[in-house]
């Protein structure tokens, strides 16, 4: 030991004078660590010794520590460390001076020394970088031999390199260990930066030793770094308080880091050690207190991160004291009124406090649940829900949404909610209200988050339905966006889960079912679970239950019929009769049509579906015949027979044929003996007989349906039945006395049922070909006797005497009964066609040329000789039909619809009938399916169709065409799009919906440059211009451009176009709203100062000013995200991501490269145009000037650089804008206060007051608001006016007003207010006369 001593003395006497102090060896560091080592085992003498020979060489300790010091900074890291903990170790001897020993730069190097050991742990980089730093200081000194003897240490660092990570992290866990421990003998108070470079040390801990893949090494890291921040916390080093937030400052950014080791450190020794301290330190507990807020300040904005700070935040508040609890709670609602990012934080942290803390609505506590912190959070989350910040109004409902879910199994709870909310009776916030608000909000994650609120608070209460919050759910399902319709879907289908509300049922089947069309595959799919959930297996658990009840009816005793009904309601449970009432509406019928086929292609279609269905009907009837009611009066529930002709398709073993044959038995029977009587004819009956003859149309449908059942069950059926009525519906249909909707019916199940008859199939084709023969030769037969008949008796008209009334009223019901039969005949003729296409009819076509060309002048289109009559007058119901049926043959017979199409588009263009309108452009719909080239030359001519004075006809129209634009069968070209265009501001609401959606969805998505391409023609085309050289029309005739243009410059004609403008900028991407901007500039504005638009014309104005009114509309912008925290949030809400938001960046970049090109071309062309109009004196120039004002405010960076180089330019433009904006101000003022001269032109003198300014301000709404131009100018109107009244009342001899009767500043009289002013009126016309003239139109 006493060699040791000597080599550590010697070394220390030759480097004691070396500057900078060099690193003692790692041989001397080694002797040293022995030498103390042996010294902690409570030997002594070995210190003592060497402080002796330090002594005896004049050499302090002090000096020692320098040069260890200097091997903690400068040496490699295995130096360092081992220097770090020789350090450490003569600290702890026994009787070393602490105070010589212990110095702030010594510690300050250790510190160093500890993080430059974690961080060159691993790898051979660590002993590479300080040896060359050392080298360079070395070099700088002179003192080669150092260096040389640097140079071997570094040798062995390298020999070593290999074990130096294992060892480095031993001895990093002893001199953490040696560092706790010098912590009980030093206290830091007397140095306080010591104490912060400690703290900040072992807080980098965790952060930098999550490298350390041995966990069992990390957790004893931490283990260590926990005991040190435990040391550091005692009061010996000073203001607990005070350190403790210095604790917790160097923690925070630990604890908002991702999920990691370190964080969990962090949080641990928060949440557990400090809140131990805490509560006997009143030091530590106020920064603990404090901790939360702090957090709260440095929380980050993007949407992960800021979750991880909530959960964190939330994790220390939990387990601090109740009062502290409620105090950040109180710091929370005041955030709620913060900036926006603190609001948004804010909104995240109330639903988690109130799921995290107990008893958040006091129901627990003395006081009043109003008074209750809960309650309070609650109000502030539904206030934030309307904030003007999209994302954090998303954030708020979605927070709302996630309470309620939260508080639905607490039955107390929920009342309060219901109460504090007013879901379904209005409430003191009107939640009703603000839900419709935000499911029509304008941005999609609000709407989804509403959307999101109203299913989860459908969930929690299940009743209270306002319904226009129905609609707005409704209208919600066609969103333009996949996770808005989705979301649509499942609050609306919440609803009707928990409701048996008829409005709910209504909405629900009006607007989930339709979306089985949907573009998305996954919400067909949710389409057709959902209907299969909420309508088939609730029709087969009500089947089950009325076949259950079906005994108690039996047994029941004689009610009246009015009882019938609460009976069946009462045996149908879950509004199963509403239910399948709906489903027979028109509207509804062929979605459900599709998705029982869907389902039933996919087998999840089951047998005991059809069996309620048939228990349903089944039960009707028992039910009505125990209360002893007559059987013809009965129908079975409207839509069960409907419902069972579907399923039955898929399902025909599951439906009994006896079932089929006594109802059919039944149905036919009473329908043939329920005749349907006219309302005029039969005026006077019974009540009792008003249920029969309303049933029989009830009958007939159900006698259709009954039909395609059993067309359905056909092949289960036996074959004598099925031949039995096959000759049944034969002799039936001879009888030419069918109403229409059942005659397709007959003839459908007819074919079927012959087929099932056949053996095989050239068989079955056989009897079809010759019953379809029979009954077109017969209904030949009776069409051609009626034509005949009714010409003769035309022949004769004229010339025969009128005859006595009992004749002539029983020839009006012969004529009558002959035109029924006949027009049932021209339907049976189209029926049997459309069923057998190669059934004979060259007999039939020229009878139905004869009635479509009744009444033509055109000897040409005659067929068969006669008197000119005409059953568009006389028949109409036969024309009609008569167009029909021949419709029906053309798509069987090509040549026959090349000879008729053009008859059938001339009769579209000229029938005043709109029925026939309708059914003509449904025929020329399937004209253009089956007969493609033939048609597409009339398509123009069809289009007309969509500006019909019907309605229906319209929107058959529109739906047709939009139906066949998106199979390809007609083109998006020519006139078409334009024409399309009016539908956007139909005066039919219906239409308009049809419209948004087919540009907002279908279009977007089908040709999504179609509205860029036709954007500027589009212009031209709705102001019905043809002033523009390079925009001719050709397309159509004057009557037809008038007829689709919005043609005015009235107010109504600009917001319809500008309506359409808008929709379709909307559709159009970043990159074509930039070129659109360009095109008009290029096309229309500089045509215009070019001459090429005539701007005299009043339509060319038009143009010009609709131009003005986009390029200044909001659309057509670009919007920069200017707001980091509410953009941000509203794009995380969306679903945006980092390449998103990457593209969005580059996205911009160019935008605004774009944006700077597009101006320096937009400048001149505005500048000309300008000059141009101010020759012509046009009243154009105020459109234009209002659109260089909103040009100039956002595009101001880029007209900036462009006007920087002609200074002379900017300043005439920023001269005619003062001027402009001057003049328009002068002018809104004038006009304010003569409309308010005119309003007090009948008062007397005495009482006349000028209005003051702010009066007339207020009175101009927004449009002046906070304009000091405007103020200034009605403050110089409101002057000039009072002036002209008074000169003109002193001029009639009036008395003018005193001063107090007037709105203006008031002067203090030198005179006493009781000594009579007798030169008032003087002074006031001499002060008046010194003014200027306020008729002169010069400005200053």
């Amino acid at each position: 030991m006493e060699e040791a001593i000597s080599r550590i003395v010697t070394e220390l006497e030759e480097i004691r004078h070396s500057q900078p102090p060099q690193p003692i060896s790692d041989s001397s560091l080694s002797d040293l660590q022995t030498l103390l080592e042996t010294t902690l085992e409570n030997d002594s003498e070995s210190t003592e010794r060497l402080y002796d020979d330090l002594s005896s060489k004049t050499l302090s300790p002090s000096n020692l520590v320098t040069h260890i010091a200097s091997a903690m900074d400068l040496g490699s890291p295995h130096l360092s460390i081992s220097a770090s903990k020789v350090y450490l170790s003569l600290l702890l001897s026994p009787n070393s001076p602490v105070f010589t020993l212990f110095t702030p730069m010594a510690f300050l190097s250790l510190l160093r020394s500890i993080r430059r050991s974690l961080k060159h742990r691993p790898s051979g980089e660590g002993s590479g970088e300080p040896a060359q730093g050392s080298g360079g200081r070395k070099r700088k000194t002179g003192v080669r031999g150092r260096g040389s003897k640097k140079h071997k240490r570094g040798s062995y660092c390298e020999d070593h390199e290999g074990e130096e990570g294992e060892f480095d992290l031993r001895v990093l866990f002893s001199v953490l260990e040696r560092l706790q421990r010098v912590m009980g003998l030093i206290h830091l108070d007397r140095f306080p930066d010591s104490l912060k470079s400690l703290v900040q040390t072992v807080a980098e801990i965790p952060v930098i030793g999550l490298e350390v893949s041995n966990l069992g090494n990390y957790n004893k890291l931490m283990e260590l770094c926990s005991k040190i921040f435990l040391e550091v916390l005692k009061p010996e080093h000073g203001d607990q308080a005070e350190t403790a937030a210095e604790v917790l400052k160097w923690l925070s950014p630990m604890i908002l880091l991702s999920k990691s080791q370190a964080r969990t450190f962090a949080l641990g020794f928060v949440s557990s050690r400090m809140i131990s301290l805490a509560h006997s330190s009143d030091g530590v507990k106020k920064a603990v207190v404090y901790f939360p807020k702090y957090l709260v300040v440095k929380a980050p904005e993007k949407s992960e991160p800021r979750a991880l700070a909530v959960e964190s935040i939330m994790e220390i508040v939990r387990v601090m004291d109740f009062e502290d609890q409620i105090g950040f709670v109180e710091f929370v609602m005041k955030m709620t009124r913060g900036k926006a990012n603190q609001r948004l934080l804010a909104t995240d942290l109330i639903a988690v406090l109130m799921m995290s803390l107990r008893d958040p609505m006091g129901l627990n506590s003395e006081n009043e649940v109003e008074d209750s912190w809960g309650m309070k959070c609650l109000k502030a989350l539904i206030e934030r829900s309307s904030d003007v910040t999209p994302g954090i109004r998303a954030r708020a409902l979605s927070n709302l949404s996630q309470l309620v879910g939260f508080f639905s199994s607490d039955g107390r709870i929920e009342t309060v909610l219901k109460e504090v909310m007013g879901f379904g009776s209005g409430g003191e916030v009107g939640m009703n209200d603000l839900l419709k608000r935000r499911c029509t909000d304008e941005k999609a994650a609000v709407r989804r988050a509403a959307l999101l609120l109203v299913a989860k608070l459908t969930a929690l209460f299940g009743s209270g339905f306002d319904r226009t919050l129905l609609k707005t759910m409704a209208m919600a399902c066609s969103d333009p966006l996949v996770s808005i319709r989705k979301a649509a879907v499942s609050a609306l289908s919440e609803a009707f889960r928990k409701s048996q509300d008829k409005s709910v049922t209504t909405e629900w089947l009006h607007s989930v079912p339709r979306l089985i069309t949907d573009n998305e595959s996954s919400i067909q799919e949710e389409c057709e679970n959902l209907f299969l959930e909420m309508v088939l297996e609730r029709i087969c658990r009500s089947g089950s239950a009325g076949l259950s009840h079906k005994k108690k009816g039996d047994s029941s005793s004689k009610l009246e019929a009015k009882s019938f009904e609460m009976d069946v309601e009462l045996m149908f449970p879950e509004g199963v009769l509403d239910l399948l009432k709906e489903i027979c509406n028109g509207e509804v019928t062929p979605w459900v049509k599709k998705i029982c086929t869907s389902l039933g292609k996919k087998n999840k279609l089951k047998h005991k579906m059809a069996v309620s269905l048939q228990n349903i009907i089944k039960t009707s009837e028992s039910l009505w015949l125990s209360h002893s009611m007559p059987i013809e009066k009965w129908t079975a529930p409207p839509g069960a027979w409907f419902l069972l002709s579907e399923v039955s398709a898929y399902l025909p073993k599951a439906v009994d044929w006896e079932f089929l044959h006594h109802h059919w038995e039944l149905l036919d029977k009473d329908g043939m003996s329920a005749d349907i009587r006219s309302p005029h004819t039969e005026g006077e009956v019974f009540d009792e007989e008003e249920g029969l003859e309303s049933n029989s149309v009830s009958w007939a449908g159900d006698r259709v349906f009954l039909l395609q059942t059993i067309s359905n069950v056909s092949v289960e059926l036996p074959p004598e039945p099925a031949a039995d009525l096959a000759h049944n519906l034969l002799k039936r249909l001879e009888e030419f006395n069918m109403h229409s909707t059942e005659l397709k019916a007959h003839v459908k199940a007819l074919k079927t049922l012959c087929k099932r008859k056949a053996s095989f199939p050239e068989e079955a084709e056989t009897i079809v070909m010759k019953w379809a023969n029979q009954l077109l030769s017969k209904a030949s037969q009776i069409l051609e006797k009626y034509i005949s008949e009714y010409s003769e008796a035309n022949k004769k008209g004229s010339f025969v005497t009128p005859p006595r009334s009992g004749t002539k009223k029983r020839k009006r019901t012969d004529a009558t009964m002959s035109l029924s039969e006949s027009v049932t005949a021209v339907y049976t003729i189209g029926s049997v066609v459309i069923v057998c296409p190669s059934a004979d009819t060259n007999s039939i076509v020229p009878l139905l040329h004869t009635i479509i060309t009744s009444g033509n002048s055109d000897p040409k289109l005659k067929k068969l000789p006669g008197p000119d009559i005409s059953f568009r007058k006389t028949a109409p119901s036969l024309y009609i039909q008569a167009w029909l049926t021949l419709g029906k043959m053309c798509l069987a017979d090509g040549k026959l619809a090349k000879r008729y199409i053009p008859l059938f588009v001339q009769e579209l263009e000229k029938s005043d009938c709109a029925a026939l309108r309708n059914n003509l452009v449904v025929m020329m719909a399937d004209f253009c399916i089956h007969h493609t080239a033939l048609v597409d030359c009339y398509i123009a001519r069809i289009t007309k169709c969509l500006r019909d004075p019907c309605e229906l006809v319209r929107r058959q129209t529109f739906i047709l065409l939009s139906r066949l634009l998106q199979r390809d069968y007609v083109k998006w070209r020519g006139v078409l799009f334009l024409r399309f265009l009016l539908s956007l501001v139909d005066e039919s609401e219906k239409i308009r919906q049809l419209a948004d959606f087919l540009f907002g969805n279908i279009l977007k998505v089908k040709a999504p440059l179609i509205a860029y391409n036709s954007f500027v023609e589009a212009i031209f085309v709705l102001n019905d211009c043809h002033a523009h050289s390079g925009h001719t029309d050709s397309h159509g005739s004057k009557s037809e451009n008038r007829l689709f243009s919005i043609r005015g410059n009235d107010e109504k004609s600009r917001s319809k176009r500008m309506h359409v403008y808008v929709s379709l900028l909307k559709q159009m991407a970043p990159e074509h709203l930039l070129a659109t901007f360009a095109k008009l500039c290029a096309e229309i504005l500089a045509a215009g100062s070019d001459g090429a638009l005539n701007i005299d014309d009043i339509t060319g104005q038009s143009v010009l000013q609709d131009t003005f009114q986009i390029l200044a509309s909001k659309e057509i912008r670009i919007p920069t995200n200017r707001g980091s925290s509410s953009d941000a949030a509203d794009i995380e809400e969306d679903g945006g991501d980092s390449g998103a938001s990457a593209a969005a960046a580059r996205g911009r970049v160019i935008t605004q490269v774009v944006k700077k090109g597009l101006v320096q071309n937009m400048v001149p062309i505005f500048i000309e145009l300008k000059r141009l109009l101010e020759s012509k004196n046009s009243p154009l120039i105020g459109s234009l000037m209002e659109c260089l004002r909103v040009l100039l405010k956002d595009y101001k960076n880029e007209i900036d650089e462009i006007l920087v180089a002609d200074k002379q330019l900017q300043k005439e433009l920023i001269y005619d804008m003062q001027k402009y904006d001057a003049t328009k101000a002068k002018t809104t003022a004038a006009e304010a206060v003569a409309n308010n001269q005119k309003a007090n032109a009948y008062n007397t003198p005495d009482t006349y007051k000028v209005p003051s300014t702010k009066k007339v301000h207020y009175k101009l709404g927004k449009s002046s608001e906070n304009d000091a131009k405007v103020a200034s100018a009605m403050a110089d109107a409101s002057a000039a006016a009072t002036a002209r009244s008074v000169l003109k009342e002193v001029n009639k001899g009036i008395m003018s007003p005193p001063l107090n009767a007037l709105s203006v500043p008031k002067l203090k009289s030198c005179e006493k207010e009781n000594n009579p002013s007798v030169d008032r009126h003087f002074k006031v016309l001499e002060s008046l006369r010194k003014r200027q003239n306020f008729d002169s139109d010069e400005e200053n």
